[in-house]
């Protein structure tokens, strides 16, 4: 942590009442200080402007009401002057937060409203209009600019949110009771807000404002990124969602409580929770996913009551159950391997598909790290003589960048993977351990969801002609730098972009991502998909070339062959032959054209004409979902990671007619 910022927050905590031993709680003299630190590691803003200040309140206004349906356009104003010059009344003796509590005041009240017009009009006299229509995306309308707009506006979204309920075979009168127990219970949880909770959405605002990828994580959001980065946590041992109002069992981690009690099922709805052997249950319907995460989740060896809700052949099942919480290892999120046979030229083959959904790093002592899972997978794969690996990072969203040098350097020798810069630092990333622990046909699977870190090792194979990169169009284009700074005890932490980022080839991937050389259609290949459709995105930047001739093997066990253009242009040829004989490919294609003409509008009867259609498929995903196998089917059965694999049969057909004079490891283009 920054020392003087250290010092500051000490000489505060102090004079609050806080001794320096105790966990601290987010108080108002605490907001200057960690903006002033954020600012003074940021890559591109180290003072505070006005330019600064109307971001940061946008931020605010959007993160109160992202959906435009409470605010109203003639409170915008009101707020915009009321934050003005917040920053230098955050600066005097003790703080002043009083702009920020008069703004939540104002969302307080307009929340308040939109719960009084629901009962109301979902009263006795409410009659279900299917002809309505709604825009739900809130970019593409303003806000409402008086209360008769917003009346408007809320009685179609509640035709929406009705609708969604009726497509699930729910009675009239359970939806509206239930649509209205959701506006109550916003309001509710809004006004019982403290202000630990107020602060720390300023913070999450103010950070916004510097670029997407700064944020404030509050005490709790700073034990969600550690158990990511851990892949463990204590709980039940299930993977949840939220549904039209309720949390979903999606998945029962092999080994949890919840596996282990046998009365839970996938696509179980958790109604309310209960702590320990006895006590009140805590309705749940409509509260955010993280708080119900946060109350189901608990130290090994504790009990948790759960009230399930399960339809069944159109009847509905209540029903309670008591967990022991204990301790669980994430493993679907760490890296594994399949092995997928192939004929090639009348050949038997074998591929080795290796996914990892994220760079994950344990730093306690015998944690776990991707990089030394990866490792042994290869050395698994090399056992067994695997003929090509397809490395899939098509989900993979980022983490550790250290990981990701450890990562790519796995296949090559020794080598520059990435450069950082930002302010007056500029620092190159090498590999530096000589073994090369696959040396066979490698293709990296992408996707637009393949971010950060996942972008430095496609785009560090690719810059060394090392592997062939298949999936949609581009990646992410995620090409910053974040660092995670711990505060005080009890304050949390911030999360800052303090450079950004280089592939050897001098590139940065800010948004041009890695383009792939083998291109899918992609269901994801939108505009608003992408590092650039964020708002303040830092613009791309370029440098010099750092490419390392050390990372080459002319001879011996640890050559690897640099991929030429005719070898791309082959492989382009086949799977594009192959795309446009695939039925999944034809219908991506399809339905983006669709995407792009479709009329944003969402009409309330189309809602209720896929009724059928969604039960029929909840039904088959359930029955699915029985089979102990039903993940791995699914994702065998993927159109892009088939084609990824099809690719890479074809890669080592090449690798095996094509000679290699050992001590010539040049490609066509060099």
């Amino acid at each position: 942590m920054d020392k003087v910022f250290q010092v500051l927050l000490i000489k505060i905590i102090l004079l609050v009442g806080f001794s320096s031993a105790q966990a601290a709680s987010l108080k108002c003299p605490f907001i200057h200080p960690v903006i002033n630190t954020m600012l003074r590691q940021h890559i591109v803003y180290n003072k505070y402007s006005s330019n600064l200040e109307s971001r940061s309140i946008d931020q605010y206004i959007k993160h109160l009401d992202s959906s435009k349906l409470y605010l109203l356009k003639s409170d915008i104003p009101v707020i915009k002057k009321t934050l003005k010059g917040l920053f230098s009344k955050l600066d005097k003796r003790g703080g002043n937060c009083d702009a920020i509590h008069a703004v939540h005041k104002i969302y307080v009240k307009r929340v308040e409203e939109r719960s009084k017009f629901a009962e109301k009009f979902l009263g006795d006299n409410y009659k279900f209009d299917d002809k309505v229509s709604i825009l739900l995306d809130s970019d593409s309308r303003e806000f409402p600019r008086n209360t008769k707009e917003a009346n408007k506006f809320q009685s179609n979204y509640i035709h929406f949110q009705i609708a969604n309920f009726k497509a699930s075979e729910m009675k009239l009168k359970e939806a509206k009771d239930l649509v209205i127990k959701r506006y109550k219970r916003a309001l509710k949880r809004l006004a019982e807000q403290d202000q630990e909770d107020i602060y720390s959405d300023y913070l999450d605002a103010f950070a916004h404002s510097l670029d997407p990828h700064s944020s404030f994580l509050s005490k709790e959001k700073l034990e969600e990124f550690q158990i990511q980065m851990r892949l463990s946590l204590e709980g039940i041992g299930a993977t949840l969602s939220s549904q039209d109002g309720y949390t979903v069992i999606e998945q029962l981690i092999k080994g949890g409580a919840a596996e282990g009690s046998g009365l839970l099922e996938s696509q179980d709805k958790i109604i309310a929770v209960g702590q320990g052997a006895k006590g009140d249950f805590e309705p749940i319907i409509d509260m955010p996913l993280n708080e119900v995460v946060r109350m189901i989740r608990g130290k090994k060896g504790t009990k948790v009551r759960l009230k399930i809700l399960r339809r069944k052949a159109g009847e509905t099942e209540r029903f309670e159950v008591t967990l022991i919480r204990k301790k669980i290892n994430l493993e679907e999120e760490a890296a594994n391997i399949r092995y997928v046979k192939r004929e090639v030229d009348g050949k038997k083959r074998t591929i080795g598909v290796i996914e990892f959904p994220s760079f994950y790093l344990d730093p306690r002592e015998g944690g776990r790290s991707c990089s030394r899972d990866i490792k042994k997978l290869l050395v698994e794969a090399n056992k067994k003589k695997v003929d090509g690996i397809v490395l899939d990072m098509s989900t993979n969203g980022g983490g550790s960048l250290d990981e990701a040098v450890n990562v790519a350097g796995l296949f090559f020798k020794t080598g520059n993977v990435v450069k950082t810069r930002g302010g007056r630092f500029s620092e190159a990333l090498a590999d530096k351990d000589p073994d090369v622990n696959y040396t066979g046909p490698l293709v990296v699977l992408t996707s637009r969801f393949s971010a950060s870190a996942s972008e430095i090792v496609a785009g560090a194979l690719q810059d060394y002609k090392r592997a062939v990169i298949v999936g949609a169009d581009h990646t992410f284009g995620k090409g910053s730098v974040q660092t995670v700074r711990d505060l005080p005890p009890g304050l949390g932490a911030f999360k800052v972009t303090i450079g950004m980022f280089f592939v050897p080839g001098g590139k940065s991937t800010q948004h041009r991502g890695v383009e792939a050389d083998v291109v899918l259609p992609s269901p994801y290949s939108l505009d608003d998909i992408g590092e650039k459709s964020l708002d303040y995105s830092l613009p791309p930047k370029e440098i010099g070339s750092f490419l390392s001739s050390d990372a080459y093997v002319k001879s011996g066990k640890d050559f690897w062959r640099q991929l030429d253009k005719k070898t791309l242009s082959k492989l382009q040829k086949g799977s594009k032959a192959r795309v446009a004989k695939n039925k999944e490919f034809k219908k991506i294609v399809e339905d983006l054209k669709k995407a792009k003409k479709k009329d944003k509008r969402i009409h309330v009867s189309e809602v209720l004409k896929e009724k059928d259609e969604k039960v029929a498929k909840e039904a088959e995903t359930k029955k699915k979902r029985k089979d102990p196998n039903f993940r791995e089917k699914e994702y065998m059965k993927r159109a892009d990671l088939q084609e990824a694999i099809n690719v890479t049969a074809d890669l080592v057909q090449y690798y095996d007619v094509k000679q290699v004079v050992a001590g010539s490891n040049k490609s066509d283009d060099t």
